[in-house]
Parts: C-alpha cells; sequence; structure tokens
C-alpha cells in the first residue's frame, strides 16, 4: 500500500501529509467544470492542511468565484483528499483575517 509522503511545496518549509498525487487528480477531475466556463484552476502550493489555489481565466474575474471556490472546489477536496480541510483562494493570502490558515 502506498503511504502518503510528507512533501514541501512553494516556498514554505512546512510538511504536509497531504497525498499531492490524490490531490492533482482531484483537481484533474473538478478541472474540466471550470473549463466549460471559460476558467482554470491553479495549484499555487500546500501548506499543512490548507491548499492554495488561483482561479484563473473567466474564472479570475468572476463575483462567484469564492462561491464556486469554497462551496465546489473545497467542499470535493475535502471529501477526495484525506488532510485537506481548507482551501483558499491566491486573493485570500494577503488578508489578514484569514492568516490563521496559511
Amino acid at each position: 500500500m502506498n503511504e502518503p509522503t510528507p512533501v514541501t511545496i512553494g516556498s514554505t518549509n512546512i510538511e504536509t501529509e497531504i497525498d499531492i498525487e490524490k490531490l492533482e487528480a482531484a483537481l484533474d477531475y473538478i478541472r474540466p467544470a471550470v473549463q466549460a466556463d471559460g476558467g482554470d484552476i491553479l495549484l499555487l502550493g500546500v501548506e499543512g492542511s490548507t491548499v492554495k489555489l488561483e482561479m484563473v481565466g473567466a474564472c479570475g474575474g468572476c463575483p462567484l468565484s469564492m462561491m464556486t471556490l469554497k462551496a465546489g472546489i473545497e467542499r470535493i477536496l475535502t471529501e477526495r483528499v484525506p488532510g485537506v480541510t481548507h482551501v483558499i483562494a491566491g486573493s485570500e493570502l494577503d488578508d489578514p483575517e484569514l492568516a490563521f490558515l496559511s
């Protein structure tokens, strides 16, 4: 049985138990629906149990993108990828009220 390997993504040095292959497979599952609306999802990184994504293309400026991220993408990722508890958008990274997620 394959056990998840602790990994570091991006410039952080925090290890995570999230299986990156499962995460990427889940994003590949979601991606066609987002692309059908003219957008896409970029994985910015993982820190602890938080996945950092960026909505690009038509989704980048869409007022409903945060609802899509939280009600759709976060729900699917927390169901399909053990260890994921939060999903935040790249635009949330600078929000001091959300600093506890980083």
